[in-house]
This record gives C-alpha cells, sequence and structure tokens, in this order.
C-alpha cells in the first residue's frame, strides 16, 4: 500500500439505502476501484458500513468520505461518522452532478453516483463537515416551520379572499379555513415564542443578537433565520463566501465577442434569500442613511425598485454578518464625516459597509426583478 496517495468512501444516500464505493489514488494519479457494497440508511446499517470499511480500508491511508447533502437523508449518517472520528465532507447535489457530467457519464444509477462521488473525492481538496450544534440545530427546525406554517397561512388567507369574491360561499368551506388560519396564528406565536426563549438562554448569544438588531428594520426573526441556516456563520471567514452561499453571487454571461447579462446566481440557500426581502423594505422606508443611499443611487441610474431592493437585501446581509463578527451594534453615522454634497453619498457607502460592490457588480445584482417569495410558487 506505500505506492497510494489517498483513499475516499463515495456514498450515494436515500431515503432508505446507501451504496457505497471505495476507490484509491495511487503516485501515478490512477484512480481504482477498490470495493463497493450497499447498505441501509439505519443506525444498524451505519455500524455494518463501519466494520466493512475498516477491513477494507489501507490503515496508514489517509481515508476521507464524501456524500450529497440528499434533504435531510444524510444527516443521520454524516454525525454517526464524524464521532467516530472520520474525516467527512458533504457537497450540493448540484456541483456533484457537475462533476458527474463533466467525467462523461450518460447513465446513472446509484453506484454510478457513489464511483463518482468516490473520485471526486480523490481529486478534489474539500472542505471537511463540521455538524450544526444542537441549538442550531434545534433553531433551524423552528425556523423552517415558522416559514412553513407562514406560507401556510398565506395561502388559507388567499383562498378566504377568493372565497368572499366568488359567485357562492360555502359556509363549510369558509369555517374551516378560518379555523385553520386561527390555528396557523396560534402555531405561529409559539414557535416565535420558542425562538426567543432559544436565542435569549445564552446572555452572550443574546448581546449578539441585540447588537444585530439594533439595524431598524432587522426582527429576531430575520436574525434567528441568518444564524440557524449558517450555523451562527461559523464557516464564513470572508464576505463573499456568505454572498455566494445566500446566492447573492453574480454569474456572468460571456465568451468572445458575445457578452450576455449577468445576474445574480440564486444557487444558494433560499430560506436566507427570503429572510433578508422583508428587511430590505423596511430599512428604506427607515430611511437607514446607507440602504436608503444604495436604492435611490440604482432608481436614479434606471434601476426598477425591485432590482434596488435586491441590491439592498445583499448589503444588508453583509452588514450584519459584519456586526456578528464584530460583536459591534450598528451605528448609521459610522464613517461619516462633513463633506461636499455631491461626496455624501459616497461617505455613506464607505461608513455601511461592508459589502465591496463595485458598481458592475451592482448592475449584475440587480437584474434580479422578482421577490424571493415568488420562489416557492
Amino acid at each position: 500500500m506505500k505506492n497510494l496517495l489517498c483513499q475516499n468512501l463515495g456514498v450515494d444516500v436515500s431515503k432508505d439505502a446507501l451504496e457505497v464505493v471505495l476507490s484509491t489514488l495511487d503516485m501515478e494519479r490512477r484512480v481504482k476501484v477498490k470495493a463497493s457494497r450497499k447498505f441501509t440508511n439505519t443506525p444498524t446499517g451505519f455500524k455494518q458500513l463501519q466494520r466493512w470499511l475498516e477491513g477494507k480500508r489501507a490503515a496508514d491511508v489517509e481515508l476521507r468520505l464524501l456524500m450529497e447533502a440528499t434533504g435531510v437523508y444524510y444527516e443521520q449518517l454524516a454525525w454517526f461518522l464524524y464521532h467516530e472520528g472520520y474525516q467527512v465532507s458533504v457537497v450540493l447535489p448540484t456541483k456533484a452532478k457537475r462533476y458527474l457530467q463533466a467525467l462523461g457519464n450518460k447513465s446513472k444509477n446509484d453506484r454510478i453516483d457513489a464511483r463518482g462521488l468516490a473520485q471526486m473525492g480523490l481529486e478534489q481538496l474539500l472542505e471537511l463537515w463540521q455538524p450544526l450544534s444542537k441549538n442550531i440545530y434545534r433553531l433551524r427546525l423552528l425556523t423552517r416551520q415558522l416559514e412553513d406554517f407562514s406560507n401556510q397561512r398565506t395561502v388559507c388567507l388567499n383562498q378566504l379572499h377568493a372565497l368572499h369574491h366568488g359567485a357562492l360561499v360555502v359556509k363549510q368551506v369558509e369555517r374551516n379555513l378560518q379555523k385553520l388560519v386561527g390555528t396557523l396564528d396560534k402555531s405561529l406565536q409559539e414557535l416565535e415564542e420558542a425562538i426567543g426563549e432559544l436565542l435569549y438562554q445564552d446572555p452572550l448569544l443574546a448581546e449578539r443578537v441585540e447588537k444585530m438588531r439594533s439595524v431598524k428594520g432587522v426582527g429576531l426573526k430575520t436574525v434567528a433565520v441568518l444564524l440557524a441556516e449558517t450555523n451562527g456563520f461559523a464557516t464564513f471567514e470572508r464576505q463573499g463566501q456568505l454572498v455566494s452561499y445566500a446566492g447573492y453571487d453574480v454569474v456572468e454571461h460571456q465568451s468572445g465577442q458575445r457578452s450576455g447579462r449577468s445576474r445574480i446566481s440564486k444557487k444558494g440557500n433560499a430560506h436566507i434569500r427570503r429572510a433578508m426581502h422583508l428587511p430590505a423594505f423596511t430599512v428604506v422606508r427607515y430611511k437607514e442613511p446607507v440602504f436608503t443611499a444604495l436604492y435611490e443611487r440604482l432608481v436614479k441610474r434606471g434601476k426598477t425598485k425591485m432590482q434596488a431592493y435586491v441590491a439592498v437585501q445583499r448589503k444588508l446581509l453583509v452588514l450584519l454578518w459584519t456586526l456578528w463578527r464584530k460583536n459591534e451594534a450598528y451605528d448609521p453615522q459610522y464613517g461619516q464625516q462633513p463633506a461636499e454634497p455631491k461626496n455624501n453619498i459616497q461617505i455613506q457607502e464607505a461608513g455601511a459597509s461592508l459589502s465591496g460592490v463595485s458598481a458592475a457588480d451592482e448592475d449584475a445584482i440587480t437584474q434580479e426583478t422578482q421577490p424571493e417569495t415568488a420562489e416557492k410558487k
């Protein structure tokens, strides 16, 4: 085994089964499949997988494991392997799909996917997976259920509105909808209380939460979603990583003489983008200097109001991340000094911001015109 550089176990995860392939990379950069097998996606299957893997692996060669983030079905296995001391990486399905397509695979099944993941883990240096803390995991479950119930309430209210404007109102249907709205209202209140208790039970966490809420228009639910979906911003060292994770990164379409329209990717965490939707409106309505300056400048340049609000969302997200990292409250006057009127906007932008967005990037960001809430329709 001295000629081996590394070994990787690719795991294709489904609701009921785990298809695994163990591959190796030798000194000549050749990838070879060493073994493969199928296990159940249960705690018993995890232990069987571990025993099988220990019997097949080369003991003195680095071993990593790679799987896709397939819904929630990968989480129990990832937790098990992490606590057993294995080096685990988890990639988004879109990233794995593009890699498998690059290999030229025309067919698709669980065994092919597992083999492709094993090769991907050998050829790429991927970040190691870190589990959410239990409190962050609880917070994510609470905030996502809050979002789901809010969406269901909106659907019921829309149905009631349509019913009242229809040719015939059926009282039984109306009572059922009103009863459901009342139940959802009670559940939403209970969820908001549970989120507040979870965030404020730790004095140090509560202090940081309050500093993020010092921005007018940013409420507890927005902060809770950001913390839940980013693991408390634990894995983001640069603002670009956060921007990309949330789907606000700019995607260009240019080749040779052709220059297509650039826009935000939306290939990221949709929960974050939905959470930033209403606060972006609110900070402009409350006339927070930094965001108002950005919004007005983009509108004057011919952008629609919704395009300008998308740019505000991105800027607000980066600001909140910065307040969390620095453990500072928001100062709307930070960096502002008396200056000539023509420079006022530039000074406000420099003082806020923390976003580092160029004019060209602003144009690309503002190509997104639809509110994020429309994404679920």
